[in-house]
């Protein structure tokens, strides 16, 4: 039987006793240690916590919003192989997302097999985040022992965050898995001395690279530290087995890159988020250093107003307003158990395995938090679930180390009294900043940690072994109890609120773009500081101003049934604007389409990625889908919009391959003159919706700036002929007055035009080959 008050296992191969120098091993590898028999409780208390995983992450999924971004791709890939490889947004593959396509590739299968839906899309990415779990405790209890695994896969589970976006089809929680997967895997080549492991880790690495680019490589600083001086291998071995592992890895992460590149741009999609329409110019850009120092256009969100999703960049980030019920629970905690384990282990030999692991998941923690905390581009909560498995495993094996110091040490008295202490502070302030919300909680924590403490305390040396441990379980309990209420409170929840695009949990704190959670006020740096409150282009707190005639998001016919609910693509069902996956500024200023664009009211006919309604695909007027269906004359696409938002959800909504005209930022160069004028003169492509989406100013990005899309802007304008809203509407919206009715039903082609150039309105086009002469 072990406990958590069993001494820690030694390297394998030897034992160091307590004081003794330092002894080289000898080199080679080692022998396969005899793990001691679990305990009896280890394997139900394993069972038990990933259920409740399962039960957080699927709880009244159906009513969950979705990223209808990531949906429609995967609907595309559904109808077409070619959409599938690419990543593409629409089956035609005009255009891909703005990511590497493996989490689409994954959710596009069982959607395949299974049929389109909410369920189909999350069932794997649920079984996902689940392994993920069982990987983290495998690795911890080879290391630490069964009862700081234990602890390590509930801190997991519990997070707040990552409770959140695994209820959200976003990438991130296969992103994770492979991760942590490369992650044990090279802590456990660096045990045994065996190169396959070590490939394994970087094959693993290299995959997660091609789920979300550049964040995949986050941790690989801390392996490389860990293998290259703590593997039982002499130096010049290790260095091989590095270079061999970087080869691994280069061919794991390039082969989509590299095959897309083969293709000649003709006979490819545009690749969404790059300048270029490469798929190198996304690595290196919008999801590679543009993440980190921000920039213009695509280089990863503008550098203050992406960042602004989660506070100003700042080594204080993570505890703000916005991040720190989300993730920062157990930071301080996590933070002391590092230090102290690394000093507890420093006499230790070079391949001591304890410390090895210190090493890898201390790095992890380290790397994820400075790279989230100080980057200036996109920045959106959910990344940080990210951190989530560092903060476990170091909770679990510093904590079990902290706990055996306490006991055998008496200068080590203080330190584990001091880490539950500032734990149960730090949650007492974060629970105070949610005003109203479980008022009873904090002074339940503050009462039961002082408890424990006082315990731990009382009990130390005694021989009541029992109440020592009713302390170490109370101190347990009060340190999880805070995050595990956020935690719960993202399935309880209507699940509209949460989802979509940029998913929190728990309640909201400050004034936010969250949910039910994770809003927060726009502070950066150290809690009280004041990053302001303005979301890009103006508007105060992230607070969308409704327009007028929002739809009610049921699908019309022809949608895919089975459908995935979500209202916009921000998830939202108030007119309340969230910040979408590689959003950044949201050009011009505005939400995400015509019918809440907040210059005026839009036309009744505008998709404009609206539908404030239930739905994923909300926002498409069943009439004019009708009309474009029917006139459609053997078009290859329905139409063409602005945005990716607004694609994605017409996709969702109708089945139909759309266009998105300028990606998802409005700034991607995927539309020209020349590609709509060929599009045109094939008959590939007949409808375009200019104004009332994301971006306003004729769907011209960055408040109509962009030359490209003033260019096709001006000249639809001029040579295409205005759809009426009476060629497809039996009932024309009218005012209160008939004036007003009376004006409105006979406003003049030019007047929709300015309107439509103005971002008042969407104005519908129809193009002919004729037109082009």
């Amino acid at each position: 039987m072990t406990s958590a008050t069993d001494p820690l296992p030694p390297a394998p191969g030897h034992s160091v006793a307590p004081g003794a120098p330092s002894v080289e091993p000898p080199q080679g590898p080692s022998p396969t240690p005899t793990e001691p028999t679990a305990p009896r409780w280890s394997l139900p208390a394993l069972i038990a916590i990933m259920a409740l995983a399962t039960a957080l992450y699927s709880w009244n999924l159906s009513s969950s919003s979705l990223n209808s971004f990531y949906s429609a791709a995967v609907l595309s890939g559904t109808h077409s192989w070619k959409a599938w490889f690419f990543g593409s947004l629409d089956a035609g593959n005009f255009m891909t997302v703005d990511k590497p396509p493996l989490v689409l590739m994954v959710m596009g299968l069982f959607c395949r097999v299974f049929g389109f839906g909410t369920w189909q899309m999350m069932l794997p990415l649920i079984a996902a985040a689940v392994g993920t779990i069982w990987i983290l405790h495998t690795s911890v209890k080879r290391v630490f022992g069964h009862a700081a695994a234990a602890i390590a896969a509930l801190v997991l589970a519990l997070t707040p965050i990552t409770v959140a976006i695994n209820r959200d089809n976003n990438p991130d929680s296969l992103l994770v898995l492979l991760m942590v997967g490369g992650a044990a895997l090279a802590l456990r080549a660096g045990r045994d001395g065996k190169l396959v492991p070590l490939l394994g880790s970087a094959v693993c690495f290299g995959l997660a690279f091609n789920t979300k680019m550049l964040q995949g490589y986050i941790a690989l600083p801390a392996v490389f530290a860990m293998y290259l001086y703590a593997a039982r291998l002499p130096l010049v071995k290790r260095i091989i087995n590095l270079l061999l592992a970087g080869v691994a890895l280069a061919v794991s992460s390039f082969w989509w890159a590299a095959a897309v590149s083969l293709v000649p741009a003709s006979e490819r999609p545009y690749i969404g988020g790059s300048t270029d329409g490469t798929a190198w110019n996304l690595i290196m850009g919008y999801n590679g250093l543009g993440r980190v120092f921000g920039g213009d256009g695509n280089g990863g969100g503008g550098g203050g107003g992406g960042a602004n999703f989660a506070g100003t960049a700042g080594l204080g980030r993570m505890f703000n307003d916005i991040l720190g019920g989300q993730i920062s629970w157990l930071l301080p905690f996590a933070a002391i158990a590092l230090v102290g384990g690394l000093i507890l282990r420093g006499r230790a030999p070079r391949t001591d395995l304890t410390r090895a692991a210190l090493i890898l998941w201390g790095g992890w923690t380290l790397f994820h938090y400075l790279t989230f905390a100080m980057a200036e581009g996109t920045m959106h909560p959910y990344y940080t679930t990210a951190l989530a498995p560092g903060i476990a495993a170091l909770c679990g094996g510093g904590g079990v180390m902290l706990l055996r110091a306490f006991r055998d040490d008496k200068r080590w008295v203080w330190v584990l009294p001091v880490a539950l202490g500032a734990t149960g502070i730090w949650s007492i302030v974060l629970l105070r900043r949610a005003s109203g919300w479980n008022t009873w909680l904090w002074p339940t924590i503050a009462v039961l940690m002082a408890l424990a403490i006082a315990g731990l305390l009382v009990f130390r040396s005694g021989r009541r072994v029992q109440l020592f441990t009713a302390s170490v379980a109370a101190a347990v309990v009060a340190s999880l109890a805070g995050p595990t209420a956020y935690a719960a409170s993202v399935p309880s929840g209507s699940g509209g609120g949460m989802g979509g695009t940029n998913p929190t949990a728990g309640p909201t704190t400050g004034n936010g773009m969250g949910g039910p959670g994770g809003g927060g006020n726009r502070a950066g740096g150290f809690p009280g500081g004041n990053g302001g409150g303005e979301m890009p282009g103006g508007q105060q707190g992230g607070q969308q101003q409704g327009g007028q005639n929002s739809q009610t998001g049921t699908p019309p016919n022809g949608a895919p049934s089975g459908a995935p609910t979500g209202g916009m693509p921000g998830g939202q069902e108030d007119g309340q604007q969230q910040g979408g996956e590689a959003m950044g500024t949201p050009p011009g200023g505005t939400g995400t389409g015509g019918d809440q664009g907040t210059g005026g009211g839009a036309t009744r006919g505008g998709f404009g990625g609206g539908g404030m309604g239930r739905g994923m695909g909300g926002g498409a007027d069943s009439e004019l889908v009708t009309y474009l269906k029917k006139h459609r004359d053997g078009a290859k696409w329905l139409l063409a919009v602005s945005s990716s938002q607004s694609a994605a959800q017409l996709i969702v909504s109708t089945g139909q391959p759309v266009i998105s005209m300028w990606g998802w930022s409005g700034t991607d160069k995927a539309m020209t003159l020349a590609k709509l004028k060929e599009l045109v003169k094939k008959g590939e492509l007949h409808y375009i919706q200019l104004g009332g989406g994301m971006g306003g100013g004729g769907g011209m990005g960055q408040g109509g700036s962009d030359s490209v899309s003033s260019e096709v802007t001006a000249w639809v304008q001029k040579h295409a002929t205005v759809v009426k809203e009476s060629a497809y509407s039996k009932s024309t919206s009218t005012s209160s007055t008939s004036k007003t009715s009376a004006k409105t039903s006979t406003k003049t082609s030019t007047e929709s035009d300015s309107q439509a150039q103005s971002g008042q309105t969407s104005a519908l086009y129809r193009l002919d080959p004729s037109d082009l002469n």
